[in-house]
């Protein structure tokens, strides 16, 4: 299998460390304008149009996430449920990426984004052969702070991601079209053969987007 080139998205977002967190605001609002985007009923371009622009505004800041879900594990990288829509038409997950930390290829069966919060990763997006291996699609993409990137059974589903960094955390946020932790998808090995998972979630309780005693006073 060929090495692919790698290609870079970035935006102006600092990749320092984060600013204390202020208040979870900005999440809850995310939450409120992705819900009324879906009541529209958009076609699946338009969601990844439109709520990619969302999610880009919600990465733009460093200073709402949780702490506790922001704490990477030291054998494996952590998916931290933030929010899941109560018809289950979407979901929102914290990735924590400890140094060097890499997932299998998989693949994702629903529309995903994945916004680059904290650090930076790369996305290496994969196709299956005619004897069902996966091969390389295109280069790896290096997401910075700031960025924006999607997957879908119609444009490319099938990646495998790693932290960018060998001695430090990174965080992304991802937006999937289900309850992505209980969504039937799988993972595939390099000699072709198929592995079915349900990947859940690391955390058991959810932040709380709804308490606004933390919010800033309007002026």
């Amino acid at each position: 299998m060929s090495t692919p080139v790698l290609a870079t998205v970035s935006t102006a977002a600092s990749s320092a460390a984060p600013a204390q967190t202020q208040s979870i605001a900005p999440l809850r609002e995310f939450v409120t304008a992705l819900s009324r985007l879906l009541d529209q009923q958009p076609t699946e371009a338009e969601i990844l149009s439109r709520a990619g622009a969302l999610l880009s505004a919600l990465v733009a800041r460093d200073d709402w996430l949780p702490a506790e879900c922001a704490q990477p594990h030291p054998e494996h990288f952590q998916q931290f449920l933030l929010h899941a829509d109560s018809g289950e038409r979407f979901s929102i997950v914290s990735f924590v990426w400890g140094p060097g930390q890499r997932t299998p290829i998989h693949d994702h069966t629903t529309w995903g984004l994945i916004g680059m919060l904290r650090g930076a990763e790369y996305s290496q997006p994969f196709k299956l052969d005619a004897q069902g291996k996966p091969q390389p699609d295109g280069p790896a993409i290096r997401l910075e702070p700031g960025a924006v990137e999607h997957v879908s059974p119609r444009v490319g589903d099938i990646h495998r991601v790693h932290n960018a960094f060998d001695d430090r955390t990174s965080i992304s946020i991802h937006v999937y079209g289900g309850n992505i932790g209980g969504i039937h998808r799988s993972v595939y090995t390099e000699d072709g053969e198929r592995k079915p998972f349900v990947s859940g979630y690391s955390n058991t309780h959810l932040p709380n987007l709804w308490d606004r005693s933390k919010d800033t006073p309007a002026s």
